[in-house]
């Protein structure tokens, strides 16, 4: 499987103008690239080759005048920016033919140098890793690296990335085999809310940190700070990467804390069970701002994305299966309620429930049943088969039930491990 590690970089002035000018050329000649393409699909001509392509916008292109320039800078960037054409087009073409779930994709669009967040990739023949752990880079040299921690194996490529807040990151890709943890009796169901971040059917709960709203004061200063500068004057850059500097500290913490949990709860349990939230849903309702700081989507994908690594199960129940009305004890399905009930009591056997103890109990039960019963298919419409996780490319108790009474449930220098 593919895993990504990053870096902070940090690049000289001169390195970090070597960097401006190769952003600058990969963009145009993906705008080129894709204005060629354009134009051709009015002229009623056939769909241009990415060889044709790289001939007409790269090769051809800089023994003109205007494009003389791109010989400047590295070619491999140059070539994998006409790549990235390349995906935005089959993604495209895959959405349309319905081979590629989720949302529609569009046609690709045209790069803006005023975009928050630049990008270069270089491959094996752009970049290589120095003995005293230094990034070397075609045509920009040898930058520094912060080396946080070993890389598992030799990397195929690495990204150079602009963010927003002006920080340099490289991203290498490496190519690593599983590494199955011990297997583990537990298995556990997840009921996420904004209350408690997620409550754990063995009673764990995990509290909500809500990252945003606490930095939401810092926020709005520099937000209005950035209000008052004059468009197009250099203190309105200053403000607005002071701006994209505190919202980055929000992601970074929140991605650094979804990682800990993600992977202490990989690491207990064997199987984890989740619900199937529509969070996009959920995003454009009152609580939408509730619902961005939660991240469950990141981590959903994070779950999935170690348990394939580490040999774990994750399993998705339909969105439509009722958590929240059944009884866990019983099973007797007790209806709807508003999310102001925080407890109830079974119709049918009297036993008092916490609400997202109760929802996480009936996901275990429901994931359990049809992990189970995969080979045979769901054993109840509108829930889902527990898959293995896709591969990739990144409390306190509760206490027992209590009852009503009421009788009725590295290479080049850089360690690797």
């Amino acid at each position: 499987m593919h895993l990504r590690y990053s870096y902070r970089i940090y690049p000289t002035a001169g390195q970090r103008m070597a960097l401006a000018r190769t952003f600058g050329c990969a963009r145009v000649v993906y705008n080129d690239a894709l204005a060629a393409r354009k134009e051709a699909r009015r002229n009623g001509k056939p769909y241009q080759k990415s060889t044709d392509l790289q001939k007409l916008v790269i090769t051809a292109a800089k023994k003109t005048p205007e494009r003389s320039w791109l010989a400047s800078v590295g070619v491999d960037p140059l070539i994998q920016s006409l790549r990235d054409l390349d995906t935005a087009y089959r993604n495209f073409f895959d959405s349309v033919s319905g081979k590629r779930a989720g949302r529609p994709v569009g046609l690709p669009r045209f790069k803006s140098r005023k975009d928050s967040r630049q990008s270069l990739r270089f491959t094996r023949n752009g970049f290589r890793l120095r003995g005293n752990g230094k990034l070397n880079l075609a045509k920009i040299g040898d930058v520094r690296v912060k080396w946080s921690r070993a890389l598992p194996a030799d990397p195929s490529s690495v990204t150079v990335v602009l963010d927003a807040a002006g920080r340099f990151h490289a991203s290498f890709v490496v190519d690593v085999e599983p590494d199955p943890l011990p297997e583990v009796q537990s298995e556990v169901g997840i009921d996420l809310g904004l209350t408690s971040y997620a409550v754990l059917s063995d009673g764990q709960v995990i509290d909500n940190p809500r990252f945003l709203r606490k930095a939401v004061k810092k926020l709005k200063a520099a937000q209005r700070e950035l209000s008052r500068k004059a468009k197009g004057s250099k203190n309105r850059a200053k403000a607005r990467r002071k701006v994209a500097k505190a919202h980055a500290k929000v992601a970074d913490t929140r991605r650094d804390w979804l990682h800990q949990q993600t992977t202490r709860i990989i690491r207990e349990t064997q199987a984890v069970y989740l619900e199937d939230l529509n969070v996009r849903g959920l995003g454009r309702g009152r609580l939408a701002k509730s619902v961005h700081d939660a991240g469950w989507s990141t981590f959903r994908r994070l779950l999935e994305e170690k348990a394939a690594r580490y040999g774990r199960t994750v399993g998705i129940v339909h969105r439509a299966f009722p958590s929240s009305q059944l009884c866990s004890q019983c099973g007797h399905r007790d209806g709807p309620k508003p999310l102001a009930v925080r407890e109830w009591a079974c119709g049918a056997c009297g036993v008092l429930h916490d609400r997202d103890l109760n929802a996480a109990r009936n996901i275990l039960a429901a994931g359990q049943a049809d992990r189970l019963n995969a080979p045979g298919g769901p054993v109840r419409p509108g829930v889902a088969i527990p898959r293995q996780a896709r591969p990739d490319e990144r409390g306190t108790h509760l206490g027992d039930l209590r009852s009503t009474g009421v009788r009725a449930a590295g290479a080049g220098g850089i360690p690797t491990r």
